[in-house]
């Protein structure tokens, strides 16, 4: 991860209470929290050990969820 150049907010005794980034910053700290996110998935399925079904299917289970349930 890059390094950011922060901004801090401070409260009245001098702590610090929150942080600005700028817009660019923020958003690669989205994009870096979103991969992140991925991988921890995915070593949590690979370790799982569930069975795995192709992808063609489970994007059809996550958009048509009730189908699944009335017509099993």
């Amino acid at each position: 991860m890059g390094k950011f150049e922060e901004n801090f907010v401070i409260d009245e005794k001098g702590n610090r209470i929150g942080v600005i980034l700028d817009i660019a910053s923020y958003r690669k700290l989205l994009e870096e929290i979103e991969e992140l996110e991925s991988i921890r998935a995915y070593d949590a399925a690979k370790v799982s050990g569930d069975e795995a079904i192709p992808f063609e299917q489970a994007i059809s289970e996550i958009e048509h969820p009730r189908d699944l349930q009335e017509n099993p």
